[in-house]
């Protein structure tokens, strides 16, 4: 099993926030299946058990079992890659050779059958990693929605394919055909979400698939198997579990994935990319750590740089990639920006994701609460102090957020992820110093700048444009929408992901050239009359 929360992790008691008689009913799900060339194979391997980080009231040293699911090893990850390599067969395959108006037929059946699944999975996302059932289910809208934007997306691509260029006497069509075998790995923080946002793209342009389902946020994708199984050809998407460390350095070290969408940490993508045979044959697609900070100016706006920061730094109790882990407010106006901050941080509900008004529920990550104080202590040892009311009150899994004040350069805060509700605050007096922060950092997300001073925001943007991904404007750092670019530099990505970015890094632009003659005019004409090519084509997908 995974390793439980520590019961005796509490400086505080929030018995009565945790789950009461009126709980809606606990799912269980036993994961004893799993997809490979086609087929639902009964697991007969060791399993682990699935708990969720929810607490019962009088229970407080036993978690709430949820499931369990497949603790498969390097046999297993290797049977699904051979499935996988066989379906794409070196290009020869169905699922390659198939006519993109087919393959997104496969797609919009997928899509309808998904839509029956929809509460299922936002009820196992909600007990499992404990998102809140409203950003549950907002995560299993978006990923919906995102299937058809994709869908939409690669129409309008092909469309603009379906015609000749003519230059040099050589006639030519371009288009965009798939890349090989993808090996695709998401996150716990958007297990549902991440994993579609690669493998949609991925699978409609012709590749197949092994997908690793993460350790926490795996019992969501059970509802689906049954569906990629009915819908799609044998071996097109294979589904293995269990460890990581076991599992995918056998698939990269055998030199067939030709694909590798990783999102996680940069030393782990590092490990899988040097452990394949010839990385330099290997497409990358990464989303890796992130460190964003809020820089609030002088001319900011208070009311709206204290709610966004609030957004930004503890929606989901902070643990996504795009959360702001950062706040730098001008020594003119900080005093007051804390001291707002600080009472919109202890106003947050805590409590069970499915109790309406929650905005910080239980962290699902084994020892996290541990971690996070340990921050905390690191940081209070050189300076700072816990500056909000019932800030880094613990109590099992329940971690009260933290607004830490003033955070220094000697803190491991300033510099590490902590992917969780503690916020470090500090100070500058010159412009010089937010580049000098960013300039210093391993990461190159996003930001966010609060002003309504436009001269002092343009200066600031030319800057941050050339060490950020992303500048937001008096908002959050944040992914949407789907149809902008969502990538980073340094050790926070590798790629840019958006619906259409998505579809490019999926694929390669391959041509059919000819000289322009007689004889080569009508052959072509000719295969154009009869449909003779999936690739060669001139029509209009509506």
């Amino acid at each position: 099993a995974l390793p439980t929360m520590s019961a005796e992790s509490t400086s505080t008691s929030y018995e009565e926030l945790f789950a009461g008689e009126d709980a809606p009913a606990v799912p269980h799900l036993a994961f004893d299946h799993w997809l490979c060339n086609g087929e639902l194979r009964k697991w007969e391997g060791e399993s682990c058990v699935a708990y969720s980080p929810i607490f019962k009231q009088g229970a407080a040293k036993t978690q709430t079992v949820i499931g369990s699911f497949p603790m498969q090893t390097e046999k297993e990850a290797l049977e699904a890659l051979d499935a996988a390599c066989a379906a794409f067969d070196q290009g020869k395959g169905v699922w390659p050779r198939l006519n993109v108006a087919t393959r997104i037929g496969y797609m919009e059946r997928f899509l309808e059958a998904l839509r029956t699944r929809r509460d299922q999975i936002v009820d196992l996302i909600m007990w499992e990693i404990c998102k809140t059932s409203d950003d549950a289910a907002k995560e299993v809208d978006r990923t919906i929605i995102y299937i058809q934007d994709t869908i939409d997306e690669l129409k309008r691509m092909e469309n603009r394919s379906s015609t000749f260029t003519q230059v040099g006497g050589v006639m030519a069509q371009i288009r965009r055909c798939p890349y090989g075998v993808a090996v695709i790995c998401s996150p716990f923080n958007y297990p549902f979400n991440e994993s579609y946002a690669t493998m949609i793209p991925a699978l409609i342009m012709g590749n197949t698939v092994v997908m690793k389902l993460p350790r926490l946020g795996v019992l969501c994708h059970y509802p689906t198997l049954e569906l990629f199984r009915e819908i799609f050809p044998p071996g097109v998407i294979n589904v293995i579990s269990g460890s990581g460390r076991s599992t995918l350095p056998p698939i990269m070290k055998s030199g067939r994935v030709d694909i590798l969408a990783f999102i996680g940490t940069s030393r782990a993508a590092s490990a899988l990319q040097t452990a394949h045979p010839n990385p330099h044959r290997l497409r990358a697609c990464l989303g890796l750590e992130a460190k964003n900070a809020a820089f609030v100016l002088p001319s900011a706006d208070l009311k709206v740089a204290v709610e966004q920061c609030l957004l930004g730094s503890l929606s989901y109790n902070g643990q996504r990639c795009t959360a702001i882990k950062m706040i730098m407010v001008h020594e003119s106006i900080a005093e007051q920006f804390v001291e707002r901050f600080c009472s919109a941080v202890d106003a947050l509900k805590m409590g069970m994701p499915w109790s309406a008004g929650v905005k910080i529920t239980p962290l699902p990550e084994p020892d996290k609460t541990k971690y996070l104080s340990e921050l905390i202590a690191d940081a209070e040892a050189k300076g700072a102090k816990v500056v909000n009311k019932r800030g880094a009150t613990v109590d099992r899994t329940l971690f009260a957020p933290a607004v830490l004040y003033p955070a220094n350069k000697e803190m491991r805060i300033f510099h590490e992820e902590q992917f969780g509700p503690v916020v470090p605050i500090t100070t500058y007096r010159e412009e010089q110093e937010i580049f000098d922060y960013l300039a210093a950092s391993q990461y190159g997300q996003q930001c966010a700048v609060f002003s309504q001073d436009a001269k002092a925001v343009g200066s600031l943007l030319d800057v941050l444009v050339n060490m950020v991904a992303r500048v937001n404007l008096n908002s959050q750092c944040q992914r949407g929408p789907d149809v902008l670019p969502f990538g980073g530099r340094k050790d926070s990505a590798y790629g840019t992901l958006s619906v259409y970015d998505a579809l490019r890094t999926f694929s390669i632009r391959s041509i059919f050239a000819a000289a322009q003659n007689d004889s080569n005019e009508e052959i072509v004409s000719q295969i154009l009359r009869e449909r003779g090519s999936n690739f060669l084509r001139m029509d209009y997908m509506f």
